[in-house]
């Protein structure tokens, strides 16, 4: 199986291979089109300066002559009448040579092998050192005319620049793949700890440590799993605490049922006895029916998300109906509900509302003590305000200040003791700002121990 490690360096040194033949393709096609003319013309000039000097120096020797020549770095070659040839310096690696071309120097004219050279993809024509490769002039020797073939000696001018140069990119392509395997590794690392870590995850480890100081794609990658984690952690628990509260909440009632039941079955007891127990069976039947209910509720809220059915209706009309609904609850404790509630136009889902009024004015009615007080308004707003508040507040018990950034989460009662005879699942005010924050609104809470509590919602109109 190939590794990404893999897969990137073997990328990198193909992409390093590739531009390498292009770039002496490149080259080669340079050299072709703008210099070689600019070689050819050098080269002949050279071979011009040295006919010129034999032919004003007399005296010298021919061959002594051109062996000097050879000494300082050319490769030549030297033709008689006969095309017989001979060679001086280095050996050419081709010595074949039309007849054509010796008979066209020896009737004087200029060979100019070097421009006609072929053009080769992959051999740049500088450094190919064959006999057509050459510049030819005519030249005398004891009057008769000679044919003389020159190039310069690559080899010999530039041995140790070629030396140097060969040396010089071999460095270059070793330590190329040497970065490129140590880079790569330190690039590839980062994500092989994000695979680490999601493996970790899987396994249900969710206290990850991933560097995220690194400002570029990886490091925000790094950053976001991390917080991706740490969200994930945070589900986790807030499921096997869903779970935990549920059992405990079916749990209770279910065991007061299934002991009462049993009680009622074995035991000899007075029409009082049984009355009373068969009260708490059906109160805790009740519980279990609310507490299902809300569930259900809950279950839809989260399933549907933002999925609401919206129509327009007046909402002092459906807030004056809730308050009618609980009216036995509340004249039962003989409270007094204030009530300021001003026709108000709005557009939201008047099913989902009705059950988020319900659960506040409930717990309103529920958590305030006989002969107090309850205040129900719809706030006046600013005309160009596009929104409604409203005001739910009640003289009851209150709770401490240190509960209230809790009491929106599921389950959670401010004194669970207490809350269980008033048949409180800890669900009502989860599902409340839940529907609330569906309607793009918010919810805010007061609350002073023994004083009362104030609940604060504000809804686009």
């Amino acid at each position: 199986m190939k590794t990404l490690y893999s897969r990137f360096t073997i990328t990198t040194i193909c992409i390093m291979i590739v531009s390498g033949i292009v770039a002496f393709l490149g080259s080669n096609l340079y050299y072709q089109v703008k210099l070689k003319s600019f070689n050819d013309q050098k080269i002949t000039q050279m071979t011009q300066t040295i006919v010129s000097f034999h032919r004003d120096n007399p005296g010298i020797q021919l061959d002594e002559y051109l062996q000097h020549i050879s000494r300082l770095g050319y490769q030549i070659a030297l033709f008689d009448e006969r095309k017989e040839p001979t060679f001086f310096g280095k050996p050419f690696r081709m010595n074949h040579l039309s007849p054509t071309s010796i008979d066209q120097v020896l009737q004087g004219e200029v060979y100019h092998g070097i421009e006609q050279f072929p053009r080769e993809a992959f051999v740049t024509g500088f450094f190919d050192d064959e006999l057509r490769n050459t510049i030819g002039m005519p030249i005398e020797l004891d009057g008769k005319k000679q044919a003389v073939f020159l190039r310069p000696d690559i080899g010999y001018q530039f041995g140790e620049m070629r030396i140097f140069f060969a040396v010089l990119i071999a460095l270059i392509i070793g330590l190329s793949v040497l970065f490129v395997l140590i880079s790569t590794y330190y690039v590839v690392k980062p994500i092989r700890d994000l695979t680490h870590a999601t493996k970790l995850v899987e396994q249900g480890e969710y206290d990850l440590y991933l560097p995220t100081q690194r400002k570029d794609e990886i490091g925000k990658l790094a950053l976001t799993f991390s917080q991706m984690a740490q969200s994930v952690k945070n589900l986790d628990e807030m499921r096997q605490e869903f779970v935990s509260n549920v059992s405990h909440e079916i749990q209770s009632p279910l065991t007061s049922i299934q002991g009462f039941t049993k009680t009622l079955q074995t035991e000899d007891l007075t029409r009082e006895q049984q009355q009373r127990y068969l009260e708490i069976v059906e109160s805790e039947s009740y519980r279990l029916s609310v507490l299902s209910k809300q569930l259900l509720t809950l279950a839809s809220l989260d399933k549907e998300g933002g999925s609401i059915e919206k129509t327009a209706f007046d909402l002092s009309d459906q807030i004056k109906q809730v308050i009618f609904m609980s009216e036995w609850q509340w004249r039962e404790k003989d409270l007094t509900i204030e009530m300021e509630l001003p026709q108000t136009m709005i557009h939201a889902d008047p099913k989902l509302l009705y059950q988020a009024w319900s659960n506040l004015i409930t717990n309103s009615v529920k958590f305030t003590d006989p002969n107090g007080t309850v205040v129900v308004k719809i706030c006046p707003t600013h005309p160009n305000t596009k929104e409604v508040q409203v005001l739910i507040a009640d003289t009851g018990i209150g709770m401490p200040s240190e509960n209230l950034p809790y009491i929106f989460d599921r389950f959670y009662k401010v004194d669970p003791a207490r809350t269980r005879n008033e048949h409180g699942t800890g669900l009502g005010l989860a599902i409340t700002k839940k529907i609330v924050e569906m309607h793009e609104g918010s919810i805010e809470v007061t609350s002073q121990e023994g004083k009362g509590t104030q609940f604060l919602i504000r809804l686009p109109m």
